[in-house]
């Protein structure tokens, strides 16, 4: 199963009972993380899923309320007993923030892997385990990049096509696998026992932007789309447009035209005190809507 978890929904800082943006996705016994506000290991903490098996953070942007827990979280993923390296993904100037960030977080057991978008190449692509994650720059007042998390799915092995090319048993997990066989001189290709390609899992996590033109293809057909509602009411629009965030209408907008399964709101204003109050003016745009809350989680299953 492809499990992610929403560890908090707010933006700008922690409230007391509203723990800041970041979203933790575990696959086949490994995690990803992107974002680490102020606070994010505690609520990591009490959603119990460990720290240990966290094989990348992924940063969309270095504001605070996106990196201030990341010092915490290392020592936590220390603590947890990791020795592996671990990465670190984001926009330009995460050498520069890692370096100061890691100034209260000395000595650590494992090495920090930093993988440095260019200015000019933050639409990338990246294999963190058996996940795929993409980035493409969106729009904010600094350097911001939006992340999808991908799980393929193996195309179907077709006994009866192996059985029938006389291929010995033995070979046949190899093929399975993707590989290529040589038996007796003749080759036998992944193509010649496998059906048609399946649909994968695919979960976009989109905060701090302007509801831009790349991000409706680059969110298209995703399972889950976690997108920013800094503000309820259109009447914020001046205000979103002036630093660089969304409305939840504008994020519905975004989930519709981009045709995805399922929309959770995130990355609420301080001032936005009661999110349920502008949800269904977002829903007469898009029906399959979630306010996002503290340790949302969902698992996300192959289509049978």
């Amino acid at each position: 199963m492809f499990d992610v978890a929403l560890l908090g929904c707010g933006g700008t800082m922690p409230l007391p009972n509203r723990w800041l943006t970041a979203l933790l996705a575990s696959y086949n016994g490994k995690m990803v993380l992107i974002d680490c506000g102020e606070g994010t290991q505690v609520t990591m903490k009490m959603l119990g899923w460990g720290f240990k098996t966290i094989e990348a953070i992924c940063f969309t942007h270095y504001h605070a309320d996106h990196v201030a827990g990341v010092p915490g979280l290392l020592f936590a993923i220390a603590n947890a007993g990791r020795t592996e390296p671990l990465t670190l993904i984001g926009p330009p100037g995460l050498a520069p923030v890692i370096a100061g960030i890691t100034v209260i977080a000395p000595h650590l057991p494992y090495e920090l892997k930093l993988v440095e978008l260019a200015a000019e190449e933050m639409e990338s692509i990246h294999r963190i385990g058996d996940f795929i994650v993409r980035t493409v720059p969106v729009q904010h007042t600094v350097p911001c990049v939006s992340y999808s998390l991908e799980v393929e799915r193996g195309r179907k092995f077709d006994a009866r096509k192996a059985s029938e090319l006389d291929l010995p048993v033995v070979y046949w997990g190899r093929l399975q696998k993707g590989e290529a066989v040589t038996v007796d001189g003749r080759t036998y290709t992944p193509d010649m026992v496998l059906g048609s390609p399946r649909k994968g899992l695919k979960v976009c996590y989109s905060t701090d932007t302007r509801p831009v033109p790349q991000l409706v293809e680059f969110i298209r057909d995703a399972d889950l789309f976690i997108g920013e509602g800094m503000y309820g009411d259109d009447e914020s629009l001046p205000k979103a447009e002036e630093h660089g965030h969304m409305l939840f209408s504008e994020a519905a907008t975004l989930a519709r035209d981009g045709g995805v399964r399922e929309l959770w709101l995130t990355h609420y204003s301080p001032s936005l005190h009661n999110p349920q109050d502008y949800l269904d003016h977002a829903k007469a745009t898009f029906s399959h809507i979630k306010l996002g809350y503290d340790r949302l989680t969902t698992s996300l299953r192959f289509a049978p």
